[in-house]
């Protein structure tokens, strides 16, 4: 398989801003390690160092803020075939990062596209979390909803995760908590993160391969311009009138 012609950027929801480690991050790496082997162009933004302003419009400086570097960021995310989101678990829940992520996306979700489609139509979306406490699948469920709500598609297997034993303890990667065994990192020893991770990252690159050489979905029966303008082919079916 050839993917080489493929871009993902990686969003993480981290709530350290840098240059500190986010244990995030060092999951990610094990998805990019792959893009790297498949010679695939990726980029890593981490939102928290970014002045990306909250609300629910494409540029809140026109809303009382005096700066949003997310119209910047949205450029980025439309250069991008894939979208991969990262967040940590905090009570349970994606970060507030992640949600404002969301907020803005849903912000952007009413563009349309040169086929008259939302203009996240052909875009391909997963996530990845780390943790040390439960909470992976309810974070996966919650984003990757969000995410083909606006518009992305979502393959098979489109989240992979990490999380310690219940309580205060090591996070992904640590190297203070290493297996006494392997000598190695936390959580860089288990089968079920490294195998899902590479499903996911595989089945992303899969999707978003046939998407682009499909130049993404046909526009029969789903272009809001053609809703609007009234050639929506239910308009041409008397029952619908």
């Amino acid at each position: 398989m050839n993917f080489s012609n493929l871009s993902v950027i990686y969003i993480n929801c981290s709530l350290k801003k840098s240059p500190q480690i986010s244990h995030t991050e060092t999951l990610m790496k094990v998805s990019q390690n792959i893009l790297k082997k498949e010679n695939v162009v990726y980029e890593t933004i981490r939102l928290i160092d970014e002045e990306v302003a909250v609300g629910i419009y494409p540029d809140m400086t026109e809303h009382g803020y005096h700066k949003d570097a997310w119209p910047e960021i949205f450029e980025k995310i439309m250069a991008a075939d894939i979208l991969i989101v990262g967040t940590p678990i905090w009570l349970g829940e994606k970060s507030s990062e992640a949600q404002k992520l969301i907020e803005r996306l849903y912000a952007m979700s009413s563009k349309t596209n040169d086929k008259g489609q939302y203009i996240f139509y052909g875009k391909v979306g997963g996530c990845m979390i780390t943790g040390n406490e439960d909470g992976v699948k309810h974070c996966a469920m919650g984003i990757l909803y969000a995410l083909q709500h606006v518009g992305y598609s979502i393959p098979p297997q489109a989240d992979s995760g990490w999380i310690g034993k219940v309580g205060p303890g090591p996070s992904y990667g640590d190297t203070e908590w290493k297996d006494e065994k392997l000598n190695i990192p936390v959580g860089f020893d288990s089968d079920f993160t490294n195998r899902n991770t590479t499903f996911m990252t595989y089945n992303l690159l899969h999707l978003a391969k046939m998407l682009k050489e499909n130049k993404g979905y046909s526009s029969y029966g789903n272009s809001r311009e053609k809703w609007d303008d009234g050639t929506h082919w239910a308009f041409e079916n008397p029952e619908y009138r």
